[in-house]
């Protein structure tokens, strides 16, 4: 099959300033396994920042940002069973891996063995440089796409794909969708106000933590939050010691641990999906009480592909600011400032010319 190849226009940062700009390259043509879908909508992660400015130090530029990516199937590959033209999909951090390794075999890809093949700055089976969905298009294997229900808005599964898969799949791994059970969650931007919308969903009692008195009204109010706690206030710190079966840190700014470890009841788990540069903590904070700290990033297919299912069947949205790609570089510094509510969807449909 195989399309003519044309040019795919997007938005790429050429060096480590981050700044990006319209950029043309040349997507691979439609293989036999793959699906071709327009992109409409793209979520802004922090790895978008990250990688634009070679934080991580292994930037290839120029580097088209971007795996909160939605669309419309506009051709598929003649092995392609699962999607049709016009169908509504989405693909996330990742875009392949070995497909053979035991991680892979359970639909786990975000361990595989060989390590997966990123949307965007990995290098993909055919040589190329993967770039992301700041672009017209793309081209992905079919077993790394996502359906994504027809009753479901594409701006609100935009921010699924990473932030949202980021907070559901250790949220499942740790049997925390059992109603009565309580969750604290760590920092309300884009993850954790996700992960307060899980968590009422799956019947939890909620408990925010923030630095900043201004988030109390919308976490309670608007994400329905039932308890929400000043972080540098000992007093209110104490007062839910040992009152929570499970904690997910969202912080990527240094904090102690110590304090909300003390928050866990005993077998108690503490997933940190945050990125702060030192996690430090008394050994006493795990060996009393049997609590554990555990890390996560992203999750599997079959994660995602329950997740969206999940967040059509109950309603749930994520708050998204809608913006013009040109607007992207302020939306990557205003994010870096965390002022944003709560995430930022690009709308490449109306706005990528």
């Amino acid at each position: 099959m195989g399309s003519i190849s044309e040019n795919c226009l997007g938005w790429a940062a050429r060096d480590t300033s981050g700044v990006l700009s319209p950029y043309n390259f040349i997507r691979r043509d439609t293989g036999p396994d793959d699906v071709s879908l327009t992109i409409t909508h793209c979520g802004i992660c922090y790895a978008d920042v990250a990688w634009a400015k070679n934080i991580p130090r292994n930037t290839i530029y120029p580097v088209v940002p971007g795996h909160e990516i939605v669309g419309i199937v506009k051709e598929i590959g003649f092995n392609v069973r699962r999607f049709k033209v016009g169908d509504h999909v989405g693909v996330g951090p990742y875009v392949n891996s070995c497909k053979t390794c035991e991680h892979c075999k359970i639909r786990e890809e975000v361990h595989c063995d060989a390590e997966t093949t990123h949307t965007f700055n990995s290098v993909d089976e055919d040589g190329t440089i993967t770039r992301g969905g700041y672009s017209s298009y793309i081209v992905v294997q079919e077993g790394y796409v996502f359906k994504i229900p027809d009753n479901y808005s594409l701006i609100s599964a935009a921010p699924l794909l990473c932030a949202g898969i980021t907070v559901y799949a250790p949220m499942m791994r740790h049997k925390m969708n059992e109603p009565g059970k309580s969750l604290g969650v760590i920092g309300l931007g884009g993850l954790g106000h996700l992960a307060v919308k899980f968590g009422k969903a799956f019947g939890l009692h909620v408990t925010v933590f923030s630095t900043s008195n201004s988030k109390k009204d919308e976490a309670l109010n608007l994400l329905g939050a039932d308890k929400f706690i000043i972080s540098s206030d000992m007093q209110q710190m104490e007062s839910s010691a040992k009152a929570l079966d499970f904690i997910i840190d969202t912080a990527s700014g240094d904090h102690p641990f110590d304090p909300y470890m003390a928050l866990l009841k005993p077998s108690g788990v503490l997933v940190l999906v945050g990125f702060p540069s030192e996690v430090k903590f008394n050994p006493m904070s795990l060996l009393a009480g049997s609590r554990a700290i555990s890390g996560s990033v992203a999750g599997g297919t079959k994660d995602m592909q329950e997740m969206l299912d999940f967040c059509a069947a109950n309603n749930i949205h994520p708050e998204v600011e809608v913006i013009p790609i040109q607007y992207v570089n302020e939306a990557l510094e205003r994010m870096e400032n965390r002022d944003v509510k709560y995430r930022f969807v690009i709308d490449i449909a109306n706005s990528l010319k």
